[in-house]
């Protein structure tokens, strides 16, 4: 979920609101408080308790939460795991450490030592390039083999010969999920069981249909809903994540199109491109 600010980049608490009760209506399944999409980095330690306590106060029990507490810096992580308001979190989702450029071998202590802070079931969530690191399939299972709350990966590696590797040799408890929108159809057809979504922000409805419909193998329906959304969604990621899809949600409404730097809004062009996209919808 991202995180809406006003112009003088405070938190836009009602606008949040909205954009809780629009996602929950759009039948997504969890919700994931303070990822990427949030402008996490950017948030001071303060505003993102105040950002998680809103999130499960406007959630109130309908759904999961999920809440992304990750770094590069394993023993604050830990600290923040200890010291972290989550009550009412219902798992946790780690980032693989970013910058550090860790082996293989510094990503299994670091997420070992993560698992060990908390009580609560762990998410990994690989993400090559914007940590420059590849957390690969056999550290994975690994992690998964040694730590009994390590229990699902965020995969968005977008190397499908990767994803298979993981798939295959997965135990049958370890739940593998995307995390690239415009790859969800075929990362499902292969064995993922859903994603932790940029694009249902936005699009939550379609999403939803979308990933509901390959669960069930109708993939023909499936398709149709996917390439309805797929020129949407390169456009979300055009000139970076979040701007694309605070863009759309300025149109749509929900939030104003307001960014903490180093992001910026997206340029003009695009958001004409986006308007021409949502009329299409």
């Amino acid at each position: 979920m991202v995180t809406p600010f006003h112009r003088n980049g405070s938190i836009d608490f009602p606008a949040l609101e909205r954009l809780v009760h629009n996602v929950i209506k759009g039948g997504v399944d969890f919700l994931v408080a303070l990822g990427t999409t949030a402008e996490t980095p950017t948030l001071t330690i303060t505003e993102k308790q105040e950002v998680l306590n809103a999130i499960i106060n406007y959630c109130d029990g309908k759904i999961p939460i999920v809440c992304g507490v990750g770094g590069n810096n394993t023993e604050e992580v830990v600290h923040q795991l200890k010291t972290f308001g989550l009550h009412g979190v219902d798992a946790i989702l780690s980032v693989a450490p970013y910058y550090n450029k860790p082996s293989q071998e510094g990503m299994y202590q670091h997420f070992k030592a993560v698992a060990a802070a908390t009580n609560k079931p762990v998410i990994l969530y690989n993400v090559p390039g914007r940590t420059g690191s590849n957390l690969l399939p056999a550290t994975v299972l690994r992690l998964a083999t040694d730590c009994n709350n390590i229990t699902a990966i965020k995969e968005a590696s977008g190397n499908i010969v990767q994803c298979m590797e993981l798939l295959q040799n997965k135990s049958e408890g370890f739940t593998v999920l995307s995390g690239d929108d415009n790859l969800v159809l075929a990362q499902m057809a292969i064995g993922m069981e859903g994603i932790i979504s940029v694009a249902a922000n936005c699009f939550t409805k379609d999403m939803t249909d979308l990933i509901n419909l390959a669960i069930v193998g109708k993939f023909d329906k499936a398709r149709k809903v996917h390439y309805k959304l797929l020129n949407g969604i390169d456009l979300l990621f055009a000139e970076g994540n979040p701007s694309g899809v605070k863009c759309v949600l300025k149109q749509q409404g929900v939030c104003e199109n307001y960014l903490r730097l180093p992001m910026t809004p997206v340029s003009e062009a695009t958001s004409k491109k986006i308007a021409a996209f949502l009329k299409t919808l």
